[in-house]
């Protein structure tokens, strides 16, 4: 009998042993579990999130617009590199809180919402950057995860504004010269017994008649070049025959305001590309810088040869810079920055005596951007403007190149 109670308290004392060891490893497995929770990565948290539909991953890989997909605590489970580039994403956390509470609102009640937003641009200050538009769609992704879908309609919203503006000021610059015609025509009809009035009624329809030809043919020039590409058949351009035509083309204007247009600089230098645009170009320059001069000025027209490391970025290529100078009104700083805009003029009054239609300086922009190259523009009020024009060097055609070599005469021998 004691044999048997002496088994019986060993096993008693046995089972109490491995109780507490099992409780002691319970305990310990789950601080264990709790550490190594508390000591994960975010990547690694990432990992333990809910996984996404089977093939929505692949969707979204190859979606134009940004991708971000919310778990139920708001953490970014999926995330394109659009949506971090655009300062989106920070941090594993949506840093623009209307689109956080938009996914919110959707994660409640299931309903896909959307919204055109404003953001500012990551890494610029808020009041001289632009912003971007965006629209954000909403939607549910699962039972438990949120997508979001934003795209981006910055350039959309400014190219609709763009287009807004033309037409409302094709129509109101078109409306002018028509309503004059109108007005002058009911003049002359009026004024059938007066040879004189008729004969000045008929003047001031010549004049308006030729600007609403210009204005026509200038918004069909523009319409031309403003697809910024080249010809598919580029030819080699004379930059000497290109300012000849030019200065023949205000020859007329520049000798009625005794106006002295010289040109100088290199010779013989060739562009590549369209030479009726390549000439409308230089010719709305030249023009521009005749009508606006004062009287018994001058306007200076100077070529030269650059290398187009520094203002091109290509290590092998040269530039062909073409500037008009003139000794004008000149332009202020912050007619500066608009005067490449189209009906934009510096001085409407002014505008309206010369007959410009604002579409000029805008035409010579496309032009040269058509031509990979670019305009600018340096200017003082009151002492004028010099325009210059950069464009990528031509090679001389054949037969040009070959009557050079003939008739270049030697260097003179150096004497001692």
């Amino acid at each position: 009998m004691d044999v048997n109670v002496a088994a019986a308290a060993a096993c008693a004392i046995a089972g109490l042993g491995v109780g507490l060891t099992a409780s002691i490893a319970f305990r310990w497995s789950e601080r264990e579990q709790a550490r190594g929770r508390n000591s994960r990565t975010p990547a690694q948290e990432l990992e333990q999130e809910p996984a996404l539909p089977p093939g929505v991953d692949t969707v979204l890989s190859v979606l134009r617009s940004c991708a971000i997909v919310l778990g139920e605590g708001d953490e970014v489970v999926k995330a394109s590199s659009a949506a971090y580039s655009m300062g989106l994403v920070r941090g594993g956390k949506v840093a623009v809180e209307k689109m956080l509470s938009l996914a919110r609102s959707t994660r409640r009640d299931g309903e896909i919402r959307q919204a055109e937003l404003e953001l500012t641009r990551p890494g610029a200050a808020a009041r001289t950057a632009e912003p971007l538009a965006v629209s954000v769609r909403v939607a549910p992704l699962g039972s438990r995860l949120v997508l979001v879908l934003v795209e981006d309609r910055t350039e959309r919203r400014r190219i609709e504004a763009i287009r807004r503006d033309f037409v409302a000021n094709v129509s109101h610059e078109l409306k002018t010269p028509v309503g004059a015609l109108s007005l002058l025509s009911e003049a002359v009809a009026d004024a059938s017994d007066d040879p004189e009035a008729v004969q000045r009624f008929a003047g001031r329809m010549q004049v308006e008649a030729t600007r609403l030809a210009s204005l026509v043919q200038e918004i069909i020039d523009l319409s031309r070049v403003q697809d910024d590409q080249l010809k598919t058949d580029p030819e080699p351009v004379s930059v000497d025959e290109l300012i000849a035509e030019a200065i023949d083309r205000c020859r007329q204007t520049a000798a009625a305001k005794q106006i002295v247009i010289a040109a100088g600089g290199t010779t013989g230098l060739y562009l590549v590309g369209s030479r009726g645009q390549l000439a409308a170009a230089l010719g709305n320059l030249v023009e521009n810088a005749v009508n606006y001069s004062p009287p018994r000025t001058r306007v200076a027209i100077a070529t030269r040869r650059i290398s187009s490391a520094a203002a091109l970025g290509e290590a092998d290529g040269e530039l062909i810079e073409i500037s008009v100078t003139d000794q004008g009104i000149g332009i202020s700083e912050k007619d500066r920055e608009r005067i490449f805009e189209r009906f934009y003029r510096v001085d409407p009054a002014r505008s309206r005596l010369t007959g410009g239609t604002g579409l000029g300086l805008s035409i010579v922009k496309h032009v040269a951007a058509s031509h990979r190259g670019t305009v600018s523009v340096w200017s003082v009020e009151g002492q004028g403007s010099t325009f210059t024009l950069r464009l990528p060097a031509g090679q001389a055609p054949v037969e040009d190149a070959e009557n050079q070599a003939a008739t270049t005469l030697p260097a003179p021998e150096a004497r001692s």
